[in-house]
């Protein structure tokens, strides 16, 4: 699973945040490593360097092997927050897409007819 750090303008994408965000999204996202390529990780601070509630924003984007690309986006007051709520977001949106995959996977074929034979004599 590769991940992808994107930030905008006001955001320093240093080697030290990209270090932390990429751990904090592959703890995260272990369980479903199999499952995705890459995920793509769009950090930036909508307030532009002005403080404000709720201005850090973290979009994260998974492709999945053969199903189209899922996406979560989560605001917090500071990055690490931002970036652990989206997590816990596509977290629970992968539990639910792959998981609706895997019980269709693991669904018994429907029962098959019976085939006309002679029928139980009466008691």
């Amino acid at each position: 699973m590769k991940i992808q750090i994107n930030t905008d303008a006001n955001i320093q994408g240093t080697e030290a945040l990209a270090e932390q965000v990429s751990a904090s999204i592959s703890q995260a996202l272990e369980h479903f490593k199999t499952h995705i390529t890459r995920v793509e990780v769009h950090l930036s601070d909508e307030s532009r360097g002005k403080i404000g509630l709720h201005d850090q924003r973290c979009m994260l984007e998974a492709r999945l092997e053969g199903r189209k690309p899922v996406a979560v986006t989560d605001h917090a007051t500071s990055l690490e927050e931002a970036v652990a709520g989206a997590a816990e977001k596509l977290t629970h949106l992968l539990e639910s897409t792959l998981g609706r995959l895997h019980d269709r996977r693991d669904k018994p074929p429907a029962m098959p007819l019976l085939e006309d034979g002679p029928e139980p004599e009466p008691e």
